[in-house]
């Protein structure tokens, strides 16, 4: 019997952020938008959350400080981000998608994995299928999309990035090898900055260096994931599509106006950033086992601290307390605080009910069920009248 050939496609909005800022508002077209922080005068504390095209040829990135963006364009368009607005065209974008394959894995706001394995009566061939996509991206919302395809995921995905913005790239079926063998180790997916400076440094520049090695090689200097990339650079991934919740993690972040080492001040925020966490995690539909705390330090200096909680939750006050507690056994080294962050990970469907012990005191510590209730109830309240009810706690943020 003969094996269907497999139709993979990676699908990547276009400058997402960026862009939807450029649809709704007509006068930022074709100027440089960032989406971020307020720069304040080229002062600014933040980072930029996205940037258009036309800030990118100024040497503006995501992650990049406000104030260096600023710096390095002062003309552009500096704006804060929506993030409802943001979710709500990222909904009708997998709305379309969902018209041409039930087989849908979205893995962030803006890009989605699809198999579309045996739609060639219904759609015709790759190429068709993907401008067929992408036509019906740019009439059901007005922003153009990336594609890429190929026979498996992580080659889709290399694929898409390719040809941006608005691009259609497909790897021929057969010579995934021949395809990724010319491009550089950083296009694999899952090859981190330190990896691909390591292999650079052993002589290792293109994906084809890595396919040319000895497996056991790669194994020897880099573990089971030396493996992994090893098989990645050779076009081989036998990841299928899953359609099971797939974002590994929710997370917030606050940097402070100024530096600063009042606790209280400190603990407020992370409040507010439990708050927020909660309810993105309640919206997606999903409980986390693990809270992590980042704290950033005048200097720069980077710290995370962690603790996985015996349920799966997603209520304010149990992520509060938790990143509470990990900044009180913190030691901020006798430096101030520039920056906290709040992240929930080890995500599971809110329809896993905690197993609750009658005999377990963290039990009945938790209070799951009543903490529940009100977090449903703030849910509906702020459906019905907007984000501005807020806890009494943090009216006067």
């Amino acid at each position: 019997m003969e094996v269907q050939q497999k139709i993979f496609l990676h699908v990547d909005m276009d400058a997402f952020f960026a862009s939807i800022e450029q649809l709704d508002n007509p006068e930022y077209r074709g100027r440089p938008v960032v989406v971020g922080a307020d720069p304040e005068g080229g002062t600014g504390r933040g980072v930029v959350s996205a940037a258009s095209y036309e800030a990118r040829k100024f040497g503006i990135h995501s992650a990049m400080p406000i104030s260096e963006a600023y710096r390095r364009c002062l003309g552009g368009v500096f704006v804060y981000p929506r993030m409802r607005r943001y979710s709500e065209v990222s909904h009708a974008i997998m709305e379309i998608l969902g018209t041409f394959s039930p087989l849908i894995e979205q893995i962030s706001v803006d890009e989605a994995f699809m198999d579309c394995t045996g739609t060639e009566r219904l759609f015709g061939p790759p190429r068709e299928l993907g401008m067929r996509i992408k036509a019906e991206i740019k009439t059901g919302t007005g922003l153009t999309a990336s594609v890429g395809i190929a026979s498996n995921k992580s080659i889709a995905k290399i694929a898409s990035d390719l040809e941006k913005p608005d691009g259609l790239t497909i790897c021929p079926f057969g010579r995934e090898q021949e395809f990724l063998s010319p491009l550089p180790i950083e296009k694999l997916w899952g090859a981190g900055k330190k990896t691909v400076l390591y292999l650079n440094s052993i002589g290792l520049h293109k994906i084809g260096d890595i396919a040319r090695s000895p497996c056991d090689d790669m194994e020897k200097r880099l573990g089971k994931w030396g493996i992994h990339l090893w098989m990645l650079a050779r076009g081989i991934d036998d990841r299928n599509i899953s359609n099971e919740y797939s974002q590994k993690s929710i997370s917030e972040e606050h940097t402070f106006g100024k530096d600063t080492n009042d606790a209280a001040v400190i603990e407020q925020t992370l409040l507010s950033l439990a708050d927020q966490v909660a309810r993105r995690t309640r919206k997606h539909g999903a409980r986390g086992r693990t809270v992590t705390l980042k704290i950033r330090l005048e200097g720069f200096d980077t710290y995370t601290r962690s603790r996985t909680l015996p349920f799966p939750v997603n209520d304010t006050f149990t992520i509060r307390d938790t990143a509470e507690e990990l900044f009180r056994k913190f030691d901020c080294r006798g430096k101030r605080v520039r920056l906290v962050g709040v992240k929930i990970s080890n995500l599971t469907g809110s329809g896993e009910q905690p197993q609750l012990d009658l005999f377990d005191a963290a039990s009945c510590d938790f209070g799951l069920g009543r903490k529940e209730k009100i977090e449903e109830i703030l849910d509906t309240l702020r459906e019905r009248h907007g984000s501005h009810v807020k806890r009494a706690s943090l009216l006067d943020q």
